[in-house]
């Protein structure tokens, strides 16, 4: 590079930070999904290890943003990397002799502490792009696109770290060493921290957060039932069909079916990853208008309906376990991982397109706070409706979410023809 763009340096560590944490978080969903799946827990009782998480999430986005106006971007980040430490090291002292309440008690109460964690560092992360990236030729969808898309890839990598620390290490001794590695990261991160970011204002107020913006709020909405939409499928029904499929009981089973599914869920991730990084150059952003990004956040959002109606159909022709419904289902699930990727893609960016700099952290924050409840609903509905009615009540219900984000999506206009 013969130019290095103002603030270039601080974005590369924040992006470093992020992705360390992203490793440690995907790992950790299926270190717990898949090793409390193996002592006999139901889906619905798995979807409640989650839901503190996601609860947790929400409530941190509202006040997060606050938190970051008030006290700087690199204070929020940092104290998300340190409460993924402390979160990790506790869930070593779960025990295997606990009553099933106690330990779902115990697991929530640490997931929810990593829900605080990771929303923190998300919020941090995503509101530095604003403030860093150059204002010129699509600099804003091209970096925001690089954070998250790569972030996703590294989560990505995350579910086969945990799948294979699980099957060789054990429970408690891989939550331990992700611990280590990312308290080590954390310590570098906060000697090399370079300038260029805010430090906080005194006068922000908490009453701030909440948007008078039409688009924030359509946008927030829209972003709701497009990742309900996902995680009603992700976090319980999809892992626990294959683990029935691919399992036969034993422990050799249980280890190559560890492997396949984590394979699997990481494959997704990182074609996720891929794609959502590549996304301004698919669509063409640096040469289109604001206008044309908007009209396509609506015309891929109905790309995106057609994928779980279609599986749906093909769940209620198969009607139970077969090997062409599984190839069509892991051929499926990554078309959708494609076409969510650029839904994704354009809604990040389009979050920080409608926000103003002095409030982005606000804006930001309230965002990921809709983010984190499309999460939990969706968590929360992929124990119901796996338990309730299998695959084709699930992917119906993704199918009824994506349809809900389109009819969002297409009340955003040009910030020039906006109403509050």
């Amino acid at each position: 590079m013969t130019h290095r763009p103002e603030g270039l340096s601080a974005y590369i560590a924040v992006t470093a930070a992020y992705w360390a944490f992203m490793l440690t978080d995907g790992a950790l969903r299926m270190l717990v999904l898949l090793h409390f799946h193996t002592l006999g827990f139901s889906p619905v009782q798995l979807a409640y290890l989650f839901v503190l998480y996601e609860i947790a999430g929400m409530v941190t986005n509202l006040s997060a943003g606050w938190l970051a106006a008030r006290f700087g971007l690199t204070s929020t980040l940092y104290a998300g990397l340190g409460i993924q430490v402390a979160a990790l090291i506790a869930l070593a002292f779960l025990n295997p002799d606990w009553a099933i309440g106690l330990s779902v008690a115990y697991v929530m109460a640490v997931q929810g502490a990593s829900g605080v964690a990771k929303d923190l560092a998300k919020m941090s992360s995503k509101s530095a792009v604003k403030l860093l990236a150059p204002k010129e030729d699509g600099g804003l969808f091209r970096w925001v696109a690089v954070l998250t898309g790569s972030k996703n890839a590294v989560k990505g990598v995350g579910f086969l770290l945990g799948a294979a620390l699980l099957g060789t290490l054990g429970f408690t001794w891989a939550v331990l060493g992700m611990a280590a590695v990312l308290a080590v990261i954390l310590i570098a991160v906060l000697i090399a921290m370079p300038p260029g970011l805010p430090k906080g204002r005194k006068g922000a107020k908490f009453a701030e957060v909440f948007s008078k913006s039409a688009n924030v709020n359509w946008l927030s909405a829209a972003r709701v039932f497009l990742f309900g939409a996902r995680d009603v499928w992700f976090v319980v029904g999809i892992p626990i069909y294959f683990y029935a499929v691919l399992s036969d009981g034993s422990e050799a089973g249980n280890r190559a079916a560890f492997f396949l599914i984590g394979t699997f869920m990481a494959g997704w991730i990182i074609l996720y990853g891929i794609v959502q990084a590549n996304a301004p150059r698919l669509l063409r952003a640096k040469s289109r208008p604001e206008g044309d990004l908007i009209a396509a956040a609506r015309r891929w959002a109905l790309m995106l309906l057609a994928v779980p109606a279609v599986l749906t159909l093909a769940t209620l022709v198969a009607d139970g376990p077969a090997p062409w419904l599984t190839v069509t289902l892991v051929a499926g699930l990554l078309a959708f991982g494609a076409i969510f990727a650029v839904n994704s893609s354009l809604h990040s960016y389009l979050i920080l397109a409608f926000t103003r700099d002095e409030r982005v952290t606000m804006d930001v924050g309230f965002y990921y706070m809709a983010n984190a409840g499309g999460r939990l609903a969706g968590t929360v509905l992929s124990g119901l409706t796996y338990q309730a009615g299998g695959l084709a009540l699930m992917l119906g219900t993704a199918a009824a979410m994506v349809g809900a984000s389109a009819l969002a999506a297409g009340r955003l206009r040009p910030e020039g023809t906006a109403t509050a």
